[in-house]
């Protein structure tokens, strides 16, 4: 087997004295697609944001494609990468937010280019020309010269799916995407995650679609109180939970 896209170990978080993450483990092969589920609270996003090193973590690894996230070890000392390496490694993942993050002033276009040129070190013909193939494959190609204002939540956030995936991540983390969006929005962005399911992207999801985190993972984790409290394929994991906490998870969430 190849050697694993995200390997998470041990990995433990406090924000002050409080303990968000408590020894998380997780390992994802290429073209994983694995669902973060569980009640507020219960360390999801933390988690996710531990993975691009938005947020630091005092104890574990965190390595995506064989390269430790955030620190290297040296003499049985953790030591922090300088904040050059460490942008380089947040471009190894991309991230889609519940707020899309655009900037105002630009159009959808350009929100995506910014980073193929800055980071990249793209030519603007050559991010003008990327850019435009993945509008295209979220179906926003025709609003590509609208700024974010002209544009609805739902296609705010289809070109915020764009711009990350524009730089080619290794890894793509959804943090509850459409939990800013109105319902009628909901799908045409699902829609957009789980096309790309189906071309092999790697995913990392946080979400609170209890069916769609059913139909679009090959697995699903419960998380409870900082814990992974049950893990396995969508069909075992809703269809015979295994411990009261998570039947009674998905119970309150119609599932």
């Amino acid at each position: 087997m190849s050697s694993p896209i995200l390997e998470i170990q041990n990995l433990h978080k406090r924000f002050g004295k409080f303990e968000v993450l408590k020894g998380i483990n997780l390992t994802m092969q290429q073209g994983d697609v694995i669902s973060l589920i569980g009640s507020s609270g219960s360390g999801k996003t933390t988690l996710l944001r531990c993975v691009n090193f938005l947020e630091d973590y005092e104890v574990g690894l965190v390595a995506v494609a064989g390269e430790q996230i955030g620190y290297v070890e040296k003499n049985g000392k953790r030591t922090r990468l300088s904040e050059k390496k460490i942008a380089r490694q947040r471009a190894m993942t991309g991230m889609a937010f519940q707020h899309f993050n655009l900037f105002p002033h630009m159009t959808a276009i350009r929100n995506v280019m910014l980073g193929l040129i800055k980071t990249r070190g793209m030519s603007k013909d050559e991010a003008r020309s990327v850019a435009e193939k993945w509008l295209e494959r979220v179906g926003m190609l025709d609003r590509r010269d609208h700024f974010p204002g002209q544009l609805s939540g739902g296609q705010q956030q289809r070109v915020a799916i764009a711009r990350a995936i524009a730089m080619n991540p290794q890894l793509m983390l959804f943090d509850e995407v459409t939990s800013a969006l109105d319902p009628e929005l909901v799908n045409e962005v699902l829609e957009v995650i789980l096309d790309l399911a189906k071309d092999g992207m790697t995913m990392l999801l946080v979400t609170h679609e209890m069916q769609f985190a059913h139909d679009v993972s090959n697995k699903v984790i419960f998380m409870h109180d900082g814990k992974i409290g049950e893990e396995g394929p969508p069909k075992q994991l809703f269809k015979k939970p295994k411990s009261d906490r998570l039947a009674t998870f998905l119970k309150n969430s119609k599932f």
